[in-house]
């Protein structure tokens, strides 16, 4: 496996191990619709939370979070509106980011940003 796609789902277990700490409900990893990707679908309380998962292994050309574009917004947004048609979804949902860092030889670092950003606003 390339050494980024290693990073990538490295991070992403560390998301959702994280996640599961603060005692979310992990109901989908890596959900796939069309062009887009649902990095984590879970639960928080009551709200339906789509998280998009960046992890690098520097912050030298950015912080994990500055690389979601508006593009990546609006596939997640779409995604998100054909997985809750499918679950028949009447509640409360958010689009966070789970920014993972990590630095070779030190301790990753995880940043969540709740309700990171609403596509079309």
């Amino acid at each position: 496996m390339a050494k980024h796609l290693e990073t990538g789902k490295k991070g992403e277990l560390l998301a959702i191990d994280f996640l599961k700490n603060l005692n979310y409900e992990i109901l989908e990893e890596n959900w796939r619709f069309s062009r887009a990707e649902v990095d984590i679908i879970a639960k928080d309380g009551d709200i339906l939370v789509f998280a998009e998962v960046k992890t690098r292994s520097s912050d030298l050309f950015g912080e994990p979070e500055a690389f979601v574009d508006a593009r990546k917004e609006q596939l997640l947004a779409d995604a998100a509106a054909v997985y809750m048609k499918q679950i028949q979804h009447d509640w409360e949902f958010r689009f966070d980011i789970i920014a993972v860092l990590l630095p070779e030889n030190r301790t990753p670092t995880i940043n969540h940003f709740k309700d990171a950003f609403f596509p079309g606003l």
